[in-house]
């Protein structure tokens, strides 16, 4: 009787076949999968696609990152969010080209010393890159490991020791790059968290949810309350050029541009927002304020409505180097949270309406 092809076998095979042509797949450049994996951490695979294929144009490689400057950086990586990602690629990048020559190294201990390196990122560039027998558990690998070994119960990573000892067994002796991104990809477009497509599997014979008839074993976690937070904006305008100040260095949404104002306080007018935030954070007196637009922007756990106003005031703000008055053409060279940066197209369309 002929032995069953072995798991890796059936994956890879399918892997071969029908996987996504995506760019970081055509190269087996370090630096490149190690960019690649930090961008797809809680972004979709179509939305880093763009942002991608943009940084590597800029920063071809990683001596390129350490020597640009942080606000280039981090206005490159605008609108892909967790900017903490951002800025660890850039320490890291100085770590590499200082301590280990401007090569990304295969060693896991040297590695993990690098910020932003946990262990998820270590195990794709080891394996990905450097074809190292290492095992990575994302999200998809970890909802189908689960069905493969019918365990119930949230996918998290309260599963990754059964899941481990899993992979494993599992895990080929060579071409560790091809089943890792196999098991990732299986997940993405078959193993789905609603309404896996179990029929086409290339493993469903090895599957033991397929078996039972169970395909939807992973239990919902609790709905996410989506919080409404509404921010008065107030724009400021001397001439042709805009106000723009600098947001701390620690805390959310750290060292991005952004146009003055704050949160309302429950029941307060928007104006009295503009009054009371500029008054403290700029020490000047808003005297009066037009509506120009709402904008709003999505977080993980609350949604941003920003009131925004053009502000008349008794004198302008005093500048210093986290302060800035400047046009719509350089405000786009200014790295900004997701909300200030629609707020600068918005400003650009009706400039241009405005135009005679």
């Amino acid at each position: 009787m002929k032995p069953k092809p072995s798991f890796a076998r059936n994956l890879n095979a399918w892997y071969r076949r029908d996987a996504r042509a995506l760019p970081w797949r055509e190269t087996s450049d370090p630096y490149k999968i190690w960019i690649s994996e930090i961008m797809l951490q809680q972004t979709t695979v179509n939305a880093v696609v763009p942002y991608y294929c943009k940084w590597i144009k800029i920063f071809p490689t990683v001596k390129n990152v350490a020597k640009a400057p942080l606000q280039k950086i981090l206005r490159t990586w605008q609108g892909l969010g967790y900017y903490t990602r951002a800025k660890n690629i850039y320490k890291s990048s100085k770590i590499i080209c200082d301590v280990h020559g401007g090569r990304i190294p295969d060693d896991p201990l040297k590695l993990r010393k690098l910020p932003g390196f946990g262990s998820y990122t270590v195990g794709a560039v080891l394996s990905i890159a450097f074809d190292k027998r290492h095992a990575i558990i994302d999200a998809n690998v970890r909802r189908v490991v689960m069905r493969i070994l019918a365990i119930e119960g949230h996918a998290n990573m309260l599963q990754d020791s059964k899941i481990l000892v899993f992979l494993e067994k599992e895990m080929p002796k060579k071409n560790l790059r091809t089943f890792n991104q196999a098991l990732m990809e299986l997940g993405a477009l078959l193993c789905r968290n609603r309404e896996p497509l179990c029929l086409t599997c290339p493993v469903k014979t090895h599957c033991r949810g397929y078996k039972k008839g169970i395909q939807k074993i992973i239990l919902k976690p609790k709905k996410r309350v989506v919080k409404d937070i509404d921010v008065a904006i107030g724009i400021l305008k001397r001439r042709d050029k805009y106000f723009i100040q600098k947001r701390p260095s620690k805390g959310l949404l750290a060292d991005l541009w952004e146009f003055p104002g704050g949160k309302t306080e429950k029941g307060e007018p928007l104006f009295r927002t503009l009054r009371r935030e500029l008054k403290e954070d700029l020490d000047i007196d808003i005297t009066s304020s037009r509506h120009l637009m709402n904008v709003r922007h999505f977080y993980t756990q609350f949604r941003v409505n920003l009131h925004v106003s053009l502000c008349e005031s008794s004198a302008y703000p005093r500048l210093h180097k986290n302060r800035k008055w400047a046009t719509l053409k350089e405000l786009r060279k200014y790295p900004m949270p997701s909300g200030s940066a629609k707020i600068v197209e918005r400003l650009s369309e009706m400039n241009f309406l405005e135009r005679p």
